[in-house]
């Protein structure tokens, strides 16, 4: 009887919890102070029990007090929590942190209005003090980034609203920084805050990611690349920070110490062979081959779908925060003529012949959905006319001149930052469909007559030129990215043919 008279009581104890509010702490909130009013945060640590403690800590030794909001978004999120906003150069906005990274701890809570999120890079173990609040519902970001909290007042709400809609410059950043201050930053007890919303439990993903067994197709028509990626993963595109940094990552459920990860990296030759990657990759991991904590377990040639691939499988330890961890991971090298697609799959020893499978099946998926005649000759080769011909009249123009690099800067402009926006990829499209129906006739007649060659390069030195001012449109928007390219078309049109006709038009006259 005693046992029953208990259990009644603890449910009509949750009733009444649950009629002020459904979070999983009722000890400790945080409250941020701002010029524009307070944000009061309560906690989720059943979800995320480290990113909590984190947060809490962090407050607790004055860490975000004089930081700013650094990028504001409205419609859809504020961030902070850098300390390189206290007085730092703007240009490492967003890239502070506090020395260590916290480790994923996705879970099924939706990123509604009013959650409070961590921020990481495209590592998802990679947290360390920035947070965003989301301003209106992001599920999109559901299960890929460490919901920790929500708000919890009407003035945090307020607030919120307050510091979306201030006045924004360059990369989202605030004009008047002031407005958007943290003043301070205070860990309270909840019975020390007023006027707490009766909110209901936050809203869930109805049907979590299993670990699947099948796949599901995935194409990016921006990379041209198709191939499949198992099901139910978390599938992300991340920003391309550097050439180095992958463009397609999927990560699957944490079975082990660390979670499977899938990634694709796509980097341009530059007149590089397979054989010269494999010697450069060779170098940079001397050192940790020296030290014991990589080893080789195997390195061979091989043919995937009829092109040359390079397949490498090792093992070494890893240290992340404290923690060291026995990792095996298997790389694989695509090479074509114009490009490096290199795929990686990376776990816990004890559980790399889980997913190595799947893997094997998302590299043989693997197809280039575009791939015109390009140039195949490496740095050191000749410049003899291949059987098949053909390529790009640029490429060929500019080949072992000095304008090669300024070609390949272009080159990575158009895929790092033209071809992450709508238009620009709409654009390249048809214009691709267009150049390539002539291009490779051009590049012929050069490869076979060097005088015609020369022609073309001073020809086109002038547009070359002109197309650096879309250097400008890093990071840019859709209306910045329109309006460049619509000065550079001007530009040649005017260089091209107005100039021309008016030169000629005085000559006859």
């Amino acid at each position: 009887m005693k046992k029953i008279l208990i259990i009644v009581f603890l449910s009509l104890l949750l009733i009444n919890l649950g009629n002020q509010s459904f979070a999983q702490s009722d000890e400790k909130l945080v409250i941020l102070h701002t010029n524009l009013g307070k944000i009061v945060i309560e906690f989720f640590p059943t979800d995320a029990p480290n990113h909590v403690a984190n947060f809490v800590k962090l407050t607790e030794n004055g860490f975000y007090d004089g930081t700013i909001f650094h990028r504001i978004i409205p419609g859809f999120m504020i961030q902070g929590g850098d300390p390189n906003t206290k007085d730092g150069d703007r240009s490492t906005w967003g890239t502070g942190g506090p020395g260590y990274s916290v480790n994923a701890e996705f879970n099924t809570i939706k990123h509604n209005r009013g959650i409070v999120s961590m921020a990481r890079s495209t590592d998802p173990n990679s947290a360390g003090s920035q947070f965003f609040i989301v301003h209106k519902d992001s599920n999109f970001l559901d299960q890929q980034y460490t919901v920790f909290g929500r708000i919890v007042t009407e003035e945090s709400f307020e607030t919120l609203d307050k510091i979306a809609s201030v006045k924004t410059g360059e990369k989202d950043i605030p004009v008047d920084t002031e407005q958007v201050k943290i003043t301070k930053a205070e860990v309270v007890n909840r019975s020390e805050v007023s006027n707490l919303l009766e909110l209901s439990s936050p809203d869930r993903i109805t049907i979590p990611i299993v670990n699947s067994t099948g796949s599901q197709p995935y194409e990016n028509k921006a990379l041209d690349i198709a191939f499949n990626v198992p099901e139910g993963w978390l599938l992300q595109e991340p920003k391309k920070v550097n050439e180095n940094s992958p463009d397609v990552v999927a990560v699957g459920p944490k079975v082990g110490p660390i979670n499977p990860v899938f990634a694709l990296t796509i980097t341009n030759s530059t007149g590089r062979s397979l054989d010269d990657l494999i010697k450069e990759k060779a170098e940079f991991l001397k050192n940790a081959l020296k030290s014991g904590n990589l080893e080789i377990i195997s390195q061979e040639k091989s043919t995937i779908n009829g092109k040359q691939a390079y397949v490498t499988n090792a093992k070494g330890i890893f240290q992340s925060n404290g923690t060291s961890y026995n990792v095996q991971f298997r790389e694989v090298i695509i090479s074509t003529p114009e490009k490096f697609y290199i795929f990686s799959y990376s776990n816990g020893v004890d559980n790399f012949s889980d997913q190595i499978s799947r893997f094997d099946e998302s590299i043989n998926s693997f197809k280039i959905t575009f791939e015109p005649v390009k140039e195949t000759k490496s740095a050191v080769a000749s410049v003899e006319t291949e059987k098949k011909g053909g390529g790009c009249l640029i490429a060929t123009a500019t080949f072992g001149s000095e304008l090669a690099p300024q070609v390949q800067q272009l080159r990575e402009l158009r895929d790092n930052s033209l071809m992450q926006t709508s238009l620009g990829t709409s654009f390249m499209t048809g214009f691709n469909q267009f150049y390539y129906s002539f291009s490779p006739t051009i590049a012929d007649w050069e490869r076979e007559n060097p005088a015609f060659k020369e022609t073309i390069k001073i020809a086109i030195t002038p547009m070359l030129s002109t197309l650096s001012i879309m250097t400008l449109a890093e990071d840019g928007s859709e209306a910045k990215i329109l309006g460049l390219g619509l000065s550079v078309i001007a530009l040649n049109i005017g260089m091209y043919f107005i100039a021309p006709t008016i030169i000629i038009y005085r000559l006859r006259k």
